[in-house]
């Protein structure tokens, strides 16, 4: 379906802003977490398992969601996450023991595994090839400032009430949801939809699991899951390592976070585009790798706030980058299968974001050094697993 440029600005900004209000509401719960741990009397063993759920639930989710964005399409599954959301959120707050909270947690998992692929779709259906990476750079982004901009809103909102960010979160997200259903519009035709569905009838998370061993997608998944891991172990980490080892305050730390975000922002929207157009998605994701590598063990030997500021600056954008190079080489690769591939990209996510803080964790508990050494180690393999990927191949079935 064919749009003039200003349709499709306006069509991409109201998908940026489902994803950002998405990240904005996952931020805004932050503040008040340990304030809602002591209200409900929970273990830190149980926020850990809160956690988890989401994160498992996602990756059981993530696949069968991304067959659906191809067999139902990308705006139907695009409200139902947003209303999923809301109603975590929503049940969140309300929540008045443990099992409910994990019901919550069970649903934003659902929610997270229908907006994400949804969204990607959408995205590149309405997108030509040249166009796609700076919209990716946007998405990116987008999702970004939802998690800058998210605790900074619940930290204020919090001081009305402990539960009052759950409900703002779910009140945005129905708002969301439902302007959704009057302005977007379905990229593809009925015929389209049906010609995908014939293709991909098999909905079974071992059939789309094998599937994503084809030599063309499967190293940009595993690095997808190397980027969720590496970055996941060290964030995990990241304020008990300043706390540890530098003696920060919390101030000193969400300034870094905060400062080192929105230069990631930065970039992302005005640099992403060109860096794709110079160097490629494979020396990009190579260069990104390389430099988080060498940042992660860095990171072990610095002392002063400011170093630590700029190491962090440069890692968390290292990261910030991947993300939307990965996105871009998998949906030009993807063609008719946006939903599948989306949803796999969605699943690898999950796998590294559950094992990347339990393995942080447990590094941490051994040496404070070992989660950022290990976490080097693990992008250096991801380098290494990208020359196995051969250009020809890769530039022959993009230009089909």
């Amino acid at each position: 379906m064919k749009k003039t440029i200003k349709e499709q600005m306006s069509v991409i900004i109201i998908l940026l802003s489902n994803i950002f209000i998405a990240f904005l509401g996952i931020g805004l719960i932050i503040p008040v977490m340990p304030t809602f741990m002591d209200i409900m009397h929970l273990s830190g063993k149980t926020m850990g398992y809160l956690v988890a759920v989401f994160a498992v639930s996602q990756l059981l989710m993530s696949p069968l969601a991304g067959r659906w964005v191809d067999r139902y399409g990308r705006k139907k599954i695009i409200i139902i996450g947003l209303f999923l959301f809301g109603v975590s959120e929503l049940i969140f707050g309300l929540g008045t023991n443990v099992s409910v909270l994990y019901l919550s947690r069970i649903l934003g998992g659902f929610s997270a595994a229908f907006i994400m692929p949804g969204v990607t779709a959408y995205i590149a259906d309405i997108t030509s090839i040249q166009e796609r990476s700076k919209a990716m750079g946007y998405l990116s982004a987008a999702i970004s400032t939802g998690f800058i901009i998210g605790p900074g809103i619940g930290g204020y909102i919090g001081e009305y009430g402990v539960r009052i960010p759950f409900f703002f979160a779910a009140a945005i997200a129905f708002l969301a949801c439902f302007s959704s259903m009057f302005i977007l519009k379905e990229p593809l035709t009925k015929e389209q939809l049906a010609e995908i569905s014939t293709n991909t009838k098999e909905i079974s998370f071992i059939s789309d699991f094998k599937k994503s061993f084809n030599p063309l997608y499967f190293i940009a998944f595993i690095i997808v899951f190397v980027l969720a891991f590496g970055l996941s172990a060290y964030e995990t980490v990241f304020s008990l390592f300043s706390d540890h080892k530098f003696g920060f305050t919390p101030k000193d730390i969400a300034a870094i976070i905060t400062i080192s975000s929105i230069f990631g922002v930065i970039v992302q929207v005005f640099m992403f585009g060109r860096m794709i157009d110079l160097l490629g998605e494979k020396k990009l994701i190579q260069l990104c790798l390389v430099i988080g590598a060498i940042l992660a063990v860095a990171s072990t030997m610095v002392s002063s706030f400011l170093v630590v500021l700029a190491v962090t600056c440069i890692i968390f954008l290292a990261f910030d980058l991947l993300r939307p190079a990965l996105t871009t080489f998998l949906s030009k690769a993807a063609k008719k299968e946006q939903g599948f591939v989306a949803g796999m990209n969605s699943t690898y996510t999950s796998l590294g974001n559950i094992v990347g803080p339990a393995m942080g964790g447990i590094l941490f508990d051994v040496n404070i050094h070992y989660p950022y050494l290990f976490a080097a180690v693990i992008m250096a393999i991801g380098l290494g697993i990208t020359v196995i990927w051969k250009e020809k191949q890769l530039s022959e079935n993009l230009a089909e």
